[in-house]
């Protein structure tokens, strides 16, 4: 059992609040200009987390509060004598089966070695045989020309493991790649050197809320955060007005560098997907 006296606990929460203000400050201006920004607001706008649950802090389970009162930290905290705390069986109760489900897609997936050989072009396959007006980031150019791009999908291939990228593949794109990944296949498909399988370390973190720390969640958001920029660095958008300059992955040297990348952060999610495990 972990006490934290006021101080200790405040003191966790604003550092908390003011590292994600970072995060949250910029797209909440952005939004409320009407302007939309295709790498900083993804994290966002793809996942279901708000800007204001990314905020709250929780001290995950097992942490008493001392000095504190349940109105403070919300519905899912009990009072006890040490001090508030996270009502952790009223939680695993109601999140029994999505707990187990993401236990057993983190566990499998870290025990699978890490595939360096996609070279990003999920990224292509969203975009492949479509038109400028047709992208989803239509505000921005593509780096080649459709047909261009067509031939760099259909010359490389696409090996894309993760479902929530290829359901985002056009429907003459799904046919080149070497797999067919579906939800039911999640727990059997997904390997530590996928940058979106890294990436939903965030989306597995903020579920398990609020029985893991905040700190741990906001540590995942940084990491898909970062990958977020190599995904569309290597993308087939031009978004050097941006200040991101291109990852060429259509050209050796550019695949050599996404891969020593996509290394880099499979090394960096491996310690956080283990928190995550231990934490459950």
């Amino acid at each position: 059992m972990t006490v934290l006296e006021r101080p200790a606990w405040v003191a966790r929460r604003l550092a908390h609040e003011q590292r994600v203000d970072g995060w949250v400050g910029p797209h909440l201006s952005r939004r409320k200009a009407g302007r939309r920004h295709p790498v900083e607001d993804f994290l966002f706008t793809y996942y279901s987390h708000r800007p204001a649950q990314l905020r709250r802090w929780h001290p995950g389970a097992g942490v008493f509060l001392a000095d504190a009162t349940v109105d403070e930290l919300g519905r899912d905290y009990v009072a006890r004598p040490a001090g508030v705390t996270v009502d952790t069986d009223g939680v695993r109760e109601r999140r029994a089966d999505s707990i187990a489900w993401i236990r057993t897609l983190l566990t499998r997936t870290a025990a699978r070695p890490a595939q360096l050989g996609c070279f990003g072009m999920h990224e292509w396959a969203m975009v492949y045989r479509q038109t400028q007006q047709e992208v989803r980031h239509d505000a921005w150019p593509l780096r080649l020309s459709p047909a261009e791009t067509a031939t760099v999908v259909e010359e490389r291939g696409v090996r894309c493991s993760h479902f929530d990228a290829f359901r985002f593949f056009t429907a003459p794109a799904r046919p080149l790649n070497v797999l067919t990944p579906t939800r039911e296949l999640q727990h059997e498909l997904e390997q530590p050197g996928c940058l979106h399988a890294n990436m939903d370390l965030y989306k597995w973190a903020y579920k398990l809320s609020p029985l893991v720390p905040s700190e741990l969640v906001a540590d995942c958001f940084a990491l898909a955060h970062d990958i977020r920029t190599l995904d569309m660095r290597a993308s087939p958008y031009d978004l050097a007005e941006l200040g991101y300059p291109p990852v060429r992955i259509e050209t050796a040297a550019g695949r050599a560098e996404y891969a020593a990348a996509q290394r880099a952060f499979a090394d960096r999610a491996a310690p956080l997907r283990a928190r995550l495990v231990a934490a459950i």
